[in-house]
């Protein structure tokens, strides 16, 4: 009996002893489990950094050939009195254009100089500065200084002429006390081959009244560009294919439309003036 008992004692204490084992064999296999997971997901997230500073590297090293690049031309520009400059794009350069250019780029503005990225750039600079120089000498009569304004953006000329110079209200007829400020770009225009000129009209937001001649600020804004481009080639022969019509209606005003003087401003017409690079040389003869 006694042996009996013994046995299923230790029978008893087997089973629960087994019972233990499984259960920690379970919890160490879960373990496991998880740790393997979460192994792959940092074996992914690392995969996904690697492709990223990859990436990175890429562009790193995109930077660097492009600031090699800008530096390099930069440089050539500065050598330009020391070297013989044969060809700029499509134009070729001889030693007295090469000269010229070193003469102009020394007149330009040095701390936009300093920021033109290409020769290209530069030259660009050397055009508007031309071309500003010029209007300024040549284009604003006496009186008329409040009604045109002469600037620079990016190295696009923009005249931006009052419409009381040119226009009565409401009507998109030249008025002839416009025609020597008109004959006056026009020369400018013709005495330079290298451009592209772009008429802009622009209204005030007041709206056109029913019954009118014109249908609405567009037709105005439009009629007023072409009028001038008219005038422009018809009168003072300047020729069609380097003018550009535009009418911006009332939509790019400078100023509230809630006063007399602020419509007085927004009506206006601006004249774009666009380099043709290709031409260049043509603009240095006005040095």
């Amino acid at each position: 009996m006694k042996k009996l008992i013994a046995v299923s004692l230790i029978a008893g204490t087997f089973v629960f002893a087994s019972c233990v084992s499984k259960k920690k064999y379970v919890e160490l296999e879960s373990q496991y489990n998880d740790t393997r997971s979460t192994l792959a997901k940092t074996q992914l997230e690392k995969e996904e950094v690697e492709a990223k500073y990859a990436k990175i590297e890429e562009r790193v090293a995109s930077y660097n050939a492009k600031i090699q690049s800008l530096s390099t031309s930069n440089e050539s520009l500065t050598e330009l009195s020391n070297e013989r400059l044969q060809r700029v794009g499509n134009v070729a350069i001889s030693n007295n254009d090469r000269e010229q250019m070193r003469q102009a780029l020394a007149n330009v503005d040095q701390n936009e100089l300093a920021q033109a990225k290409t020769l290209k750039d530069s030259m660009n600079l050397i055009v508007s500065y031309n071309l500003k120089k010029n209007l300024d000498n040549s284009l604003v009569g006496d009186g008329e200084e409040d009604d045109i304004k002469i600037d620079i953006d990016e190295t696009v000329v923009m005249i931006t002429i009052s419409d009381k110079l040119l226009f009565s209200s409401g009507s998109y007829r030249v008025n002839p006390k416009a025609n020597n400020l008109l004959e006056r770009l026009a020369n400018v225009i013709n005495s330079e081959p290298a451009l592209e000129v772009m008429v802009e009209g622009h209204t005030d937001a007041q709206k056109v009244k029913p019954g009118a001649y014109i249908k609405d600020n567009w037709e105005l804004s439009v009629q007023r560009s072409t009028a001038v481009i008219r005038t422009l080639q018809d009168k003072y022969g300047v020729a069609p294919e380097k003018l550009i019509a535009a009418g911006r209606s009332s939509f790019h005003p400078l100023t509230e439309n809630d006063t007399k003087e602020g419509r007085g401003i927004n009506r206006r017409t601006r004249i774009v003036i666009l380099p043709n690079l290709d031409k260049f040389l043509a603009l240095l003869s006005a040095n």
